[in-house]
């Protein structure tokens, strides 16, 4: 079992800078590919960034390549997402989650595992 608990969330303008962190329990977490979604208000959740175990292969959604670049410590149980030159559209509550699979992808029902999300607000 795994839980995951994300921070790093809040208010920023368009244009600038945040990075969130997904803290996970449990002694495997190197063992599990990791993901963050998204969902904006009236909006289906949606993918934004997966990594895998070992952090030799990342999936990022269209929508935020360039932009955003996810990573993990795994001595620190934690996987990160900065996210530069945000847009008034990134205005959602961001989840991070875990699968089994050695390379996760952007389909949701493959993440076992879901933290509760942190909200990101980006003004305009």
């Amino acid at each position: 079992q795994v839980q995951l608990q994300e921070s790093g969330g809040g208010l920023v303008q368009a244009g600038g800078s945040l990075r969130l962190s997904c803290a996970a329990s449990g002694r495997t977490f190197s063992s599990y590919g990791m993901g963050w979604f998204r969902q904006a208000p009236g909006k289906e959740r949606e993918f934004v960034a997966a990594i895998n175990w070992n952090d030799s292969t990342r999936n990022y959604a269209r929508s935020v390549v360039g932009r955003f670049t996810i990573s993990r410590d795994n001595a620190k149980n934690t996987v990160y997402l900065q996210m530069n030159s945000l847009k008034p559209e990134g205005t959602a509550v961001y989840y991070c989650a875990a699968s089994n699979r050695a390379v996760p992808t952007s389909t949701e029902y493959e993440y076992t595992y879901w933290g509760q999300g942190t909200q990101v607000t980006v003004s305009s």
